[in-house]
């Protein structure tokens, strides 16, 4: 084995070529950006929007803490694919966003729409034909610390339980709004279905023209909620409904197990010995919602337990779906599974943890938290754009098929790219090197984005 010697050359390298794909998207961002500083002008000093631009940079990356701006000081790269005037240092940039966050963060979500409606992605409508809208919360933990609003969350560690709106079976995240960890999952959820759910509709709109199905989970079992949803469907707009779990919550289970038993209607289905299952409908009454609702409900009763134990009392388990679907063609079965499904939004819970750094918050401010939250969710739909473009063609890097990439698999693809910077005349040049086998997609899809930004 040869010696592997270690110099350092005289000409420009960097590591996360994938910014310059990064810069496009944020360039289609233009008037959101002239709205921001038209809104917070800055005399003299870095913008607003060079310090927003700054911070996207490196959450693209999987960075959220403040101090990574260091490292790009000096770094012409950085700062021409970002589109960059004025790099913040660490200082400016906590500074900036803890006395700015809450005039900041009203422009995030205009630019996440305009990000998914100038893009029109696929956003991954479900084979019933509807566009399927996750809203859920999870809890990030950050115990040990004093930052405000940490509180023991429901899931037993003290930290946030920031609420997440993903449009599409692909994972696009509308919002995640920053909570305290001790809020419950429906307070103030009206006020975010009132903001999330028309964006989903415009998108809708103007993409895929689906219906939207929203679904939650038995934490937002409200009827205050379920009128808030159904007050979205305005003439114009793409339908919406709804499919939320019910929560039982006092009902007698042994009685309604002895009630089903005498009712001769009642059909049990049994998969083993000693389990049997029972599936049925309501019809349900909500004042000031007109049309057909129901219930779908599931009773399982277990004598003996999947290892064979015989149990000394039946184990009782009931389940319930509120939705404005119609039983044709959803029937009960098909009510059950597309909650299933609604499982996999928990994947783009762990991205936003652990492939983005996020699980614990880099601010002990809350609205400078909540702020990186929103931003988080913006580079978010920037990486997930970058995914569905570059890794899912006959040119992309070699990795087993797939309907999606996972923004780990983005981030060490197309962000972490070795290449050299060259400057030759007025044009800046990315060289990537022979053996890079993302090479085609990434030149491939820097130049559709470029192309698309000059059109």
């Amino acid at each position: 084995m040869r010696r592997i010697e270690v110099k350092q050359l005289d000409y420009d390298l960097t590591p996360v070529g994938g910014l310059a794909l990064v810069g496009h998207y944020l360039k289609a961002l233009g008037p959101q950006w002239t709205a921001l500083e038209r809104a917070l002008p800055v005399r003299a000093g870095v913008s607003n929007s060079d310090v927003l631009r700054s911070y996207l940079g490196l959450l693209a990356q999987g960075k959220s803490d403040f101090d990574a701006v260091e490292n790009y000081r000096g770094d012409k790269f950085f700062k021409e694919s970002l589109g960059i005037g004025l790099l913040p240092s660490s200082p400016t940039l906590r500074q900036r966003l803890d006395g700015q966050a809450q005039a900041l963060f009203e422009h995030v979500p205009g630019m996440i729409e305009r990000l998914l409606g100038s893009q029109r992605p696929d956003y991954g409508v479900l084979p019933c034909g509807w566009l399927p809208l996750d809203v859920d919360t999870f809890a990030m933990d950050n115990g040990g610390t004093r930052k405000e609003g940490v509180g023991r969350t429901y899931a037993g560690v003290d930290g946030y339980c920031p609420l997440a709106a993903y449009l599409g079976a692909h994972g696009f995240c509308l919002e995640l709004a920053l909570r305290p960890g001790v809020q419950h999952s429906a307070r103030e959820t009206d006020f975010n279905l009132e903001r999330v759910i028309p964006m989903a509709q415009r998108l809708s709109a103007g993409g895929p023209k689906a219906p939207i199905l929203a679904r939650l989970d038995a934490g937002f079992d409200s009827v205050a909620l379920m009128r808030s949803i159904e007050a979205c469907n305005q003439a114009g707009q793409p339908q919406v409904d709804w499919l939320i779990k019910w929560n039982p919550r006092s009902v007698d289970r042994a009685a309604l197990l002895a009630r089903l038993d005498v009712d001769a209607n009642t059909q049990w289905h049994q998969p083993r010995e000693g389990k049997r299952v029972t599936v049925w409908e309501e019809a349900l009454q909500i004042e000031d919602i007109s049309r057909p609702l129901r219930r779908v409900l599931r009773l399982v009763e277990r004598t003996i337990d999947r290892h064979g134990q015989q149990l000394i009392v039946p184990e009782i388990d009931l389940e319930g779906w509120s939705t404005s679907l119609s039983a044709e063609p959803f029937n009960a079965e098909k009510i059950i599974a597309l909650y299933a499904d609604h499982g996999t939004h928990e994947q783009f819970h762990a991205e936003f943890k652990t492939d983005l750094d996020l699980e614990r918050l880099p601010s002990g401010k809350f609205d400078t938290n909540y702020l990186v939250c929103q931003l988080a969710a913006l580079a978010m739909d920037i990486l997930r754009l970058m995914g569905q473009r570059g890794l899912l063609g006959p040119d992309a890097p070699v990795r087993h098929a797939a309907k999606r990439r996972r923004i780990k698999t983005v981030i060490q693809e197309l962000i972490y790219r070795a290449g050299r910077i060259i400057e030759s005349g007025r044009r800046l040049i990315l060289g990537l090197g022979a053996n890079d086998r993302a090479a085609q997609a990434f030149e491939r899809l820097n130049g559709e984005l470029f192309a698309a930004a000059c059109g």
